[in-house]
């Protein structure tokens, strides 16, 4: 994981912040022992704020990985909410169903194997709360797809919207400035394209706040 806080100022907002439960923090262990990218305590403690903002009752998630930003979405989720877990790695969902069912979240929870794109068609909104950290490159289509699931007063968040390890940040700087840089790989090209479309759309209000790896909020006004 790439932080873009520097290290002091992580450990700060850490510290400040809610603590995690063992469960959590089996699973950061799990992370820093697999070399496994999850979002890390510091965003799991901003999307579960952001979950309760947005008195979410149901959240989908394109791209779960072993259910660590579900675990700290869950805990804002009323006892009937929803929480959709979609995966195409089966062993990965599997220990995500473990995880949520150690956490007592199991009930709220949803778990679809295989693609995020697919899976959403099946479902009708409204999602108060959706997160996009998936393939980069697919990011904008995510966007596409699911903005008309969020009500006013909805959420979307996209991971990686500053760096990760294919992201190329100086490319994506030029991009977001409106200079169009040589050989821009995929992933970067992706998260310019999803900043582009998520900032462009007049029905919402987009800010990246430098968190984890970046994370870009968009707020449905209208």
């Amino acid at each position: 994981m790439v932080e873009v806080l520097s290290p002091a100022i992580t450990r700060f907002v850490r510290a400040v912040g809610p603590e995690s439960d063992e469960t959590l923090r089996e699973m950061d262990e799990y992370a820093e022992r697999e070399g496994f990218p999850h979002v890390g305590p510091e965003v799991g403690a901003f999307l579960r704020f952001v979950a309760r903002l947005a008195d979410a009752d149901r959240i989908f998630e394109f791209g779960s990985g072993y259910g660590y930003s579900a675990y700290w979405f869950a805990d804002a989720l009323p006892d009937d909410g929803e929480i959709v877990l979609t995966e195409v790695d089966e062993d990965e969902l599997d220990l995500a169903r473990e995880y949520m069912r150690r956490g007592g979240y199991h009930d709220r929870a949803r778990y679809e194997l295989g693609d995020a794109m697919e899976t959403i068609d099946r479902y009708d909104g409204p999602f108060e709360v959706v997160l996009i950290d998936h393939q980069k490159h697919r990011y904008a289509d995510a966007f596409e797809v699911v903005r008309s699931k969020v009500p006013v007063g909805g959420v979307v968040v996209a991971d990686n919207a500053i760096t990760a390890g294919p992201i190329e940040f100086e490319r994506l700087l030029e991009l977001a400035e409106g200079e169009e840089p040589d050989d821009v790989n995929e992933h970067t090209r992706g998260i310019a394209d999803y900043l582009e479309r998520a900032t462009g759309d007049p029905a919402f209000e987009t800010i990246v706040v430098p968190l984890g790896e970046g994370i870009a909020v968009s707020y449905r006004i209208q």
